[in-house]
């Protein structure tokens, strides 16, 4: 009996001590705050953090819900080592003093943001003084805008600016305010199934200019290189699990935007995710000119006073190789 007791108590010890060993071992995962929005675009990363990639990777990853206007202020505070939001945003922050590198590509938009306007609207000369919701400046929204009016000889000057995130943006729209709306994904679809509300005037289709990258404060990045490899892996594998099985990381992906996995396939219809490959293309030969091009726009939107000092700093392809 003593023999008995004593075993048993060697064997709790020894269950302790593996224990012991797990929770030393998470705690060697390296943590991670990453700050993003509910945009259908940057769903993968949700996938990666319910499905448990990150932590099969080794990390430790916590998404923040940060509205697109104040990501760059977590950053700087460093409450977030690393961000998703599009290229020309990234540009912004630089040029404001708020550095960032891009590590990889999430996305493409096709048709997933948009100016939804009144039925009664042909063209874009018709919404000269007419009022827009749209987010602040410095967001991917009132860019997208910025560059479509740019494209159509105006300016944001021609019109009127109603200071409205993309979901109370759309939402805004269909109950009669406002006389247009530019939105994004899975909210631009409230507008699609509203056609008496309005339409949709322009999509990412007619003026492609919405890509996402990740983001990582370059101080973290010098000091955390195999993490960043692994974040970048880690949204690789996400895209990977999304083609191997669909139904399954749509139900995942649309739980967090409170979309089932039919309405989430329907939203993420209208752009398209970017694996490794099309990552190594992106980098060595679209994204310094789009940056060149998006500079402009910045500058006369206001966004920014100047351009950043080098453009081929905002980012590294080191870590999708």
């Amino acid at each position: 009996m003593v023999k008995s007791v004593g075993k048993i108590a060697s064997l709790v010890a020894a269950a302790a001590c593996i224990a012991g060993m797990a929770a030393s071992a998470n705690a060697q995962e390296t943590k991670i705050a990453l700050g993003m929005s509910g945009w259908t675009g940057f769903a993968p990363l949700t996938l990666a953090d319910k499905a448990g990639i990150f932590k099969k990777n080794g990390l430790d990853v916590e998404l923040r819900m940060i509205p697109q206007k104040d990501r760059h202020l977590a950053l700087a505070s460093e409450a977030i080592q690393c961000a998703a939001t599009t290229v020309e945003t990234h540009v912004a922050w630089n040029a404001n003093g708020v550095p960032i590198v891009q590590i990889f590509q999430m996305d493409k938009s096709y048709g997933a943001d948009g100016l939804a306007v009144r039925n009664d609207v042909k063209n874009f000369a018709d919404l000269k003084g007419k009022a827009i919701g749209v987010s602040a400046p410095g967001t991917a929204p009132y860019f997208g805008l910025a560059w479509m009016l740019n494209k159509n000889g105006m300016s944001m000057k021609d019109v009127k600016l109603v200071s409205l995130e993309p979901q109370p943006a759309a939402q805004a729209f269909v109950a009669g305010q406002n006389d247009a709306a530019m939105t994004y994904e899975p909210y631009l679809s409230t507008v699609r199934s509203n056609p008496t509300a309005g339409k949709i005037l322009a999509t990412t289709l007619d003026y492609p200019m919405v890509m996402d990258t990740v983001g990582c404060a370059p101080k973290w990045l010098k000091a955390n290189p195999k993490a960043a490899k692994a974040l970048a892996d880690s949204y690789f594998e996400a895209v990977e699990m999304i083609k191997a099985d669909p139904a399954k990381s749509n139900d995942i992906m649309g739980a967090a935007v409170k979309q089932s996995g039919e309405q989430f396939a329907k939203s993420s219809a209208y752009l398209r995710w970017s694996d490794k490959a099309a990552n190594q293309k992106f980098f060595a030969t679209d994204i310094v000119p789009f940056m060149k091009d998006a500079q402009g726009i910045l500058l006369e939107a206001g966004v920014i006073r100047k351009a950043p000092d080098d453009l081929n700093a905002t980012f590294d392809t080191s870590f999708i190789k």
